[in-house]
């Protein structure tokens, strides 16, 4: 059975007329008379389909034209070029109606009245989506038990720790039951644990109710945790479109390699080997396969020297990195 294509980008393009600024005070009489504007492109051609129920990490420096891609889909921004259908709706022209489908979680921007309670916040957005009181109720406590958030629904949200507020501002996002939902840096400023929790949800929402997920995250962690796809975007255009299967695959030829020995010991030039770290006994050793497989690698090893060995492959921060090089 064909997927659905819930999001659907042509040739999105956004140009941006930026005022010049002339030097000296000269200059700056001069801007103020007779203006001149240069253009930035900060998206450039897009083009990309995202299948119905997927989890997609739309990912790239700063800069690169992820936010101004996510305000166009989102109708908050008309494209300079090309158009966007998302759930069979043009953002520029029903931005009303495609509200109704969609829900948007800025992590370092709130949507929350943080004078008021979570609960009295999700009734408020319960009327604005003209959803029946009964029926917002009902979704409340659904929501309450899925995100657990009875100990502190009826605090202020001032009061509550980012980690609570980031919880209540994804139960704000879902109260309409939402097909689509945008996550920009939904995890920024967490601990360890809460973005564990706040992944977890994510995936509970993907799988249960069939949520479409559009993320971009600058943590590694939120990307290889949720994600099956990855679109990398640089200087406004699309430089990798890909699974994240495929991505490790052709970008992981280098492993690494952390050892422990009994007693001090040195290694010789081995070439395709990389010492990243020498100290006592310990090493750390990055290993490209192309060049050297693994086993030979060991062979070089005293095993009755040998305490412990660890085999890794290289973290994907460091793959993203290398595709931003190569491809930016």
């Amino acid at each position: 059975m064909e997927q659905r294509m819930i999001i659907q980008a042509r040739n999105l393009s956004k140009t941006f007329q930026v005022k010049e600024k002339r030097k000296g005070l000269k200059g700056s009489l001069l801007s103020i008379v007779k203006p001149s504007y240069k253009e930035i492109k900060a998206v450039e051609n897009i083009n990309f389909n995202i299948a119905e129920g997927e989890i997609i990490a739309f990912i790239g420096p700063n800069g690169a034209g992820k936010s101004t891609t996510i305000k166009m889909l989102t109708g908050i921004l008309y494209p300079s070029a090309g158009d966007a259908l998302v759930e069979d709706i043009n953002p520029c022209k029903k931005r009303k109606q495609l509200a109704y489908k969609i829900g948007t979680v800025f992590g370092q921007k709130e949507q929350l009245w943080t004078h008021l309670t979570p609960y009295d916040n999700f009734k408020f957005f319960g009327a604005v989506y003209d959803i029946a009181e009964e029926e917002v109720e009902a979704r409340i406590d659904e929501l309450k038990n899925t995100f657990e958030l009875s100990e502190f629904i009826n605090t202020p949200v001032r009061n509550l720790s980012l980690g609570q507020r980031i919880r209540c501002e994804i139960v704000a996002s879902l109260i309409h039951k939402p097909k689509i939902l945008f996550l920009d840096e939904p995890t920024i400023g967490l601990d360890p644990v809460v973005k564990e929790n706040i992944r977890t949800l994510i995936k509970k929402m993907n799988k249960e109710f069939g949520m479409t997920v559009f993320l971009t995250s600058h943590d590694v962690g939120d990307i290889e945790k949720l994600c099956k796809r990855i679109i990398i975007v640089n200087h406004g255009k699309i430089v990798l479109d890909d699974s994240m299967e495929k991505v490790k695959y052709h970008y992981l030829d280098k492993k690494m390699i952390e050892i422990k020995m009994k007693e001090e010991t040195t290694l010789p030039r081995i070439e395709g080997v990389t010492v990243l770290k020498s100290k006592g006994v310990n090493l750390k050793l990055e290993v490209d396969t192309k060049v050297i497989s693994i086993q030979e690698v060991l062979k070089w090893l005293d095993t009755d020297n040998l305490m412990d060995i660890t085999i890794s492959n290289v973290p994907l921060e460091k793959i993203i990195t290398q595709i931003y090089k190569e491809r930016g």
